[in-house]
């Protein structure tokens, strides 16, 4: 059964004091808390088993590469990918969409080649397409959405055409939770010869993925939105396509045989981990996954989706609020704006209250220019959050109006 309060007891900082206030963490669509598990995890790497991995003969770096590899096995087993060598660690879902980026572009990217990225993505799925397009003479496609922040997937047959290589498209919006249809984006991008990117960052923590199922070519996400650590992400690639496409650094560890006439290398996954892997958090991700199999993950989304259905029905009781993202299928997000009041304001105000939220752009600045807006509050529900603490965030918006207006 579903725990709210045995899963909050897994997390120590949910027991810490903001401004003489205990904490209400509503951020972790920005980074998820570690549960002590992880935390103990990475402790005990660096206290008894560290040594650089793949590269030594003795003992503890044995017993680093065995864990790390050990964490890849437990990411394929997560996201359903077919062969342990299709997970590739990055330094971050952001890491991984520019791998994608650079060393597909330039396999399959040509002059007169177009790329479709859908209007509600975030810069890190939009900026090294731009990039790559600009190098290669392409042209980058824009699917947008409408004002309820559903993806226009019908439009999608206006922008495909033969000269379509990539579409890259999010899982669940991180600014308004949307969730697009996978599924179909997928297989009408295939059935007109493109290759698809999905950024997971939000969707594989809310509801999770399944690689294999949704048919996708690659698939980025970070560990620290899974109650991973920081700094360490994951890119899924289908073995073929990965095969076929350059690395996109050089170094050690990624190599087979280097001479300055020519140098070969190293078989998937180790052709895209050039340098020494961050093999700590790798293994403090393995060690989340592990903490979140334990749960029946489908439990904690019906969870996590009341909980976000009651933020709403409460917030939008408060005049002049407004709640982008209106689309049934969404994740456990939910950005609002007060009207004649700057968003920043009510952060401010909030985190006086002991309250965490996120403000600003959300790192999705053209989602911000379909509205004609500066930025959003956003509130980003996870696992183990409360009713009592979404009603926290509504006494404390109210409060926020009654001294800003």
């Amino acid at each position: 059964m579903f725990d709210v309060a045995a899963i909050r007891a897994d997390f120590a900082i949910l027991d810490s004091e903001v401004n003489g206030k205990r904490l209400v963490y509503l951020d972790s669509g920005a980074t998820a808390q570690k549960p002590d598990c992880v935390i103990a995890a990475i402790d005990e790497m660096y206290r008894r088993h560290n040594a650089n991995i793949h590269r030594g003969v003795h003992r503890l770096s044995e017993e680093a590469t065995e864990r790390y590899e050990a964490a890849r096995e437990k990411v394929q087993r997560f996201i359903g990918a077919e062969h342990r060598e299709e997970v590739i660690f990055t330094a971050g879902a952001t890491a991984s969409l520019n791998t994608v980026a650079y060393a597909w572009s330039e396999k399959f990217l040509h002059e007169g080649d177009n790329i479709i990225i859908s209007e509600m993505e975030h810069h890190s799925n939009i900026v090294p397409w731009q990039i790559m397009a600009e190098r290669k003479g392409a042209e980058i496609r824009v699917l947008p959405f409408d004002d309820d922040g559903r993806l226009k997937e019908e439009m999608l047959d206006e922008l495909l055409d033969e000269c379509t290589r990539m579409v890259a498209v999010t899982q669940a919006s991180n600014t308004l939770g949307t969730r697009p249809n996978l599924k179909n984006i997928i297989d009408k991008a295939h059935r007109a010869g493109a290759h698809v990117t999905v950024d997971g960052c939000q969707g594989v923590v809310h509801g999770g993925a399944d690689v294999a199922a949704l048919d996708c070519d690659f698939y980025a996400f970070s560990s620290h939105k899974l109650y991973g650590p920081t700094g360490v992400g994951v890119l899924y690639g289908k073995r073929d396509i990965l095969e076929q496409m350059p690395p996109f650094l050089g170094g050690g560890d990624m190599v087979d045989r280097v001479s300055f006439a020519k140098t070969t290398y190293a078989p998937l996954p180790l052709k895209y981990e050039a340098g020494t892997a961050n093999y700590v958090d790798a293994i403090g991700l393995g060690e989340a996954i592990k903490y979140l199999e334990q749960f029946d993950l489908a439990a904690i989304e019906e969870y996590e989706s009341q909980l976000r259905r009651y933020a709403e029905e409460q917030l939008s009781q408060i005049q002049g609020l407004k709640i982008y993202g209106q689309c049934e299928n969404k994740c456990s997000i939910v950005s609002f704006n007060i009207e004649g009041i700057h968003p920043y304001d009510v952060g401010m105000i909030l985190d006086k209250l002991g309250i965490a939220i996120r403000t600003g752009q959300h790192c999705a600045e053209p989602v911000m220019t379909h509205y004609g807006i500066t930025g959003m509050c956003r509130a980003s529900i996870a696992m183990y959050n409360t009713r009592e603490e979404i009603d926290a965030l509504c006494r404390g918006v109210e409060r926020a109006v009654r001294m800003l207006r």
